[in-house]
């Protein structure tokens, strides 16, 4: 964390909203991806990091500085984010959970493309048959790099609970994907063309 940017946290926490406004600006993207990772719907996303936004603002007495700003964001909205899926308690759509850092530049060889393109399809489908718990302790491990510490603050549960859990959910990722690869090709597209449908 640089200085400038805990002199704005120390400022929006005295009540200065212009500070608040810059932690917005700097913060709004890796919150909104969050959340679009967790709701897979752009509007719902926009709406549930506003709502995170909200909510930290309105807690801002209560933050620890001893821990990062950011990973004490992301948590609100993780824990908004479950409780919306356990009220619509409905499936995800489409999840776009590539990484940006992992987004090849240039132009890349078409039959990789495909490969990678495929391969992230079949993850992000199987994601979507986890727990709303799990698939967040996967999303907050593997794409924002949590610790399990971390992660047990923001989900509420004990550091063994979210070490089984991943253990579970990594165990439950790769059986599934084993059997969908076992899948003939056809198979696979057919199926992949319903369940977006």
């Amino acid at each position: 964390m640089s200085h400038l940017e805990t002199e704005w946290i120390q400022q929006a926490i005295q009540g200065n909203e212009d500070a608040f406004a810059y932690l917005v600006e700097l913060y709004q993207r890796p919150v909104y991806n969050l959340c679009y990772r967790m709701l897979g719907n752009a509007q719902e996303a926009e709406d549930a990091a506003q709502e995170a936004f909200w909510r930290a603002y309105q807690a801002l007495r209560r933050y620890d500085p001893q821990r990062p700003f950011i990973t004490w964001l992301l948590s609100i909205a993780a824990h908004y984010c479950i409780d919306q899926q356990r009220k619509r308690r409905i499936p995800l759509l489409d999840l776009d959970l590539l990484p940006e850092e992992d987004i090849p530049d240039g132009a890349p060889d078409p039959a990789r493309v495909i490969a990678e393109r495929d391969s992230q399809e079949q993850i992000h489908q199987l994601l979507k048959k986890l727990s709303s718990l799990d698939r967040a302790a996967i999303i907050l491990r593997y794409w924002y790099d949590f610790s399990e510490e971390e992660i047990a603050r923001t989900l509420s549960l004990t550091v063994s609970a979210v070490k089984s859990r991943l253990f579970r959910a990594r165990r439950e990722l790769a059986e599934r994907y084993q059997i969908e690869m076992e899948k003939p090709l056809v198979g696979r597209r057919a199926n992949e063309t319903t369940s977006t449908v």
